[in-house]
């Protein structure tokens, strides 16, 4: 008896070390769980953080993330439906909706990067060929008040029907209904970026230099007739106020030169013999100077002051 007793003693002491060896886990926050028996599932998955218990060395727990993911598409290469050849470079967010789901379907998180390579590339693909290039490439907001160019110009380019946003928004939709049956939701999807493939890209950047230039010619041709507006204005108002101050100078000196005439015209009538003498005295002047010689006879008319003293 003693014997028996020493045996279950010896069990329960093995099972209580079993139990406290393999039989508790915890559960961190941000994580789920599942319980697996000999490979196969075992009630439904813990998503409650904490300490939790499960049968010692038969269960085993599988661990799978709560928090949202990342999925980084590499860049493929789509024709559109205008038939331009675009890279598309697409990223998404998911996260684990149903972890039991997901084990029995997809089992890792590198097989579900896997299998969302698969629906979100294989619905952008879709998508893209069923709409034109402008529909990728411009937003659903899209103005023609943000392009530069004459009015003209604008009126030309059409505005998108559906826009980049409204697609992503339908390959969301699309890609949705499938992943659900994986255990996966599928949070939003977006296009990172979109580029021309290497030949159509430097046709397109030729063609934007060309219209650069056009626009910059256009516009120097547009300055030039403006200078050539604004100095002919400039030249022909010069003209016209040196012309205003030419007839304006000539009124002033005619006036001035009339009363000058009739100041002198009235001086000369009144005192004719003064004026007579000024007259001959300017002529010592101007005649007799520097190294000039005459010789005249004393009784010449430039004397006849000279000769008398009271110029009778």
């Amino acid at each position: 008896m003693k014997q028996v007793m020493q045996i279950f003693s010896l069990i329960l002491i093995a099972v209580i070390f079993a139990t406290v060896w393999d039989g508790f886990y915890i559960l961190p926050e941000g994580k789920q769980a599942v319980i697996t028996q000999f490979g196969a599932p075992v009630g439904q998955p813990v998503t409650k953080a904490g300490l939790r218990l499960k049968t010692p060395f038969i269960q085993h727990v599988q661990f799978f993330e709560k928090r949202i993911l990342i999925w980084d598409g590499d860049p493929n290469q789509i024709p559109t439906n205008d038939k331009t050849f675009i890279y598309m470079d697409t990223t998404a967010r998911w996260r684990i909706s149903d972890a039991l789901r997901f084990l029995q379907a997809v089992g890792t998180v590198n097989r579900a990067q896997s299998l969302l390579d698969d629906i979100i590339n294989g619905t952008v693909r879709d998508f893209v060929n069923k709409n034109n290039l402008i529909e990728i490439i411009r937003s659903s907001d899209w103005s023609q008040d943000f392009v530069a160019g004459t009015t003209a110009q604008r009126d030309m380019i059409r505005p998108p029907q559906k826009g980049r946003d409204k697609i992503s928004a339908m390959v969301l939709e699309q890609a949705s209904k499938i992943t659900p049956k994986y255990g996966i939701e599928l949070i939003d999807v977006m296009f990172k970026r979109v580029n021309y493939i290497d030949s159509v890209r430097e046709k397109v950047y030729t063609r934007m230099i060309s219209e650069r230039k056009r626009i910059a010619a256009e516009k120097r041709s547009m300055g030039e007739g403006r200078k050539a507006e604004i100095l002919g204005k400039v030249d022909r108002e010069l003209k016209e106020i040196t012309s205003e101050a030419k007839r304006e100078a000539t009124e002033i000196r005619g006036k001035a030169d009339a009363e000058a005439t009739k100041l002198y015209g009235a001086s000369y009538s009144k005192y004719p013999e003064f004026y007579s003498f000024q007259r001959s005295l300017e002529s010592y002047k101007d005649i007799i100077s520097g190294n000039t010689s005459l010789i005249l006879s004393p009784e010449s008319d430039l004397f006849q002051y000279l000769q008398s003293i009271n110029g009778e």
